[in-house]
């Protein structure tokens, strides 16, 4: 059975553009999709209300809101089988707890909270950083740049290759689902105190940094390369700090695919955010994809 793509939905203008690129995604991947709202109203309000006194304000502003992404996702695609639920947990708990069942959770990068565009909303800073499925954050609302398909292009940020063939799989499947190259980009730096003035030295340095760049990109393409035969794979080294490299890259790209590595310090299962994923978050120019390494 497919999992379904999973949308948090919560009426904002970000949700719902979450919710039309998640049910272009569903169709292009032939998934189902399904849309949550987290309500607490029950909890706060009493089962006496609930149950006695009708529907209140909380729960019928729910019902709304879940109804109206439902029918803006008919009307999108109205091949994509759809469910809608509202559930009574804070956002937080009810994502985490999808994140279980679904292939994906998708996520408009903020909320109704009135917080400034640029800044990430901390529901989908801490989902990205916690949840066991990937999390695709849609940056780039402010021109629009969320639009499934603008640039043909999808872009992995290649870190270390024991914690990232998760997000590189992810990445050669989006590519392959689209129909359009992956871009695999590994960013290196040389440290100062390798740096030498001598002309016959200059340039060895960097050279050897370099080509220990080309050769984790190769090591951590090889495998996934060889399962998607399809896809058009143009590996990149650059010179500077991973975060601004991939930032850059992300000006013209439809998804941006970064990995993390889950920590389960004391035998407590969590997972935390890189600052280059964390970077990618808040400032990516377009959607972000953040996927989990297991084990």
């Amino acid at each position: 059975m497919d999992l379904p793509l999973v949308v948090g939905v919560d009426g904002s203008e970000s949700s719902m553009r979450a919710v039309d690129w998640a049910t272009d995604e569903a169709a292009l991947r032939g998934l189902p999709l399904r849309l949550v709202y987290a309500s607490l109203w029950e909890r706060y309000e009493g089962a006496a209300l609930a149950e006695g006194l009708g529907r209140s304000s909380e729960q019928i502003m729910a019902d709304t809101i879940v109804e109206v992404a439902t029918q803006r996702a008919h009307r999108r695609n109205v091949d994509v089988k759809i469910t809608a639920e509202v559930l009574p947990e804070d956002a937080v708990s009810l994502l985490l707890t999808e994140g279980f069942g679904a292939t994906a959770l998708i996520l408009g990068s903020r909320g109704r909270s009135g917080i400034a565009e640029r800044l990430l909303g901390s529901v989908s800073l801490t989902v990205a950083a916690r949840a066991h499925c990937p999390v695709i954050v849609l940056r780039g609302s402010h021109d629009n740049q969320a639009r499934a398909g603008r640039h043909q292009r999808v872009v992995l940020g290649v870190g270390d290759p024991a914690h990232g063939e998760a997000a590189t799989r992810f990445a050669f499947q989006e590519a392959a689902e689209r129909g359009v190259p992956l871009e695999a980009i590994r960013a290196w730096r040389c440290p100062a105190h390798e740096s030498t003035d001598h002309p016959l030295m200059s340039g060895e340095p960097a050279r050897l940094h370099e080509q220990a760049a080309v050769d984790i990109l190769d090591a951590a393409l090889h495998m996934a390369a060889a399962d998607h035969p399809g896809v058009e794979v143009h590996r990149r080294t650059a010179e500077g700090p991973a975060r601004k490299v991939l930032l850059e890259a992300s000006t013209d790209a439809d998804l941006l695919v970064v990995g993390v590595r889950r920590h389960e310090p004391h035998g407590r299962v969590g997972m935390q955010l890189g600052r280059v994923a964390h970077a990618a978050l808040h400032h990516s120019a377009c959607p972000v994809a953040v996927v989990p390494q297991r084990g």
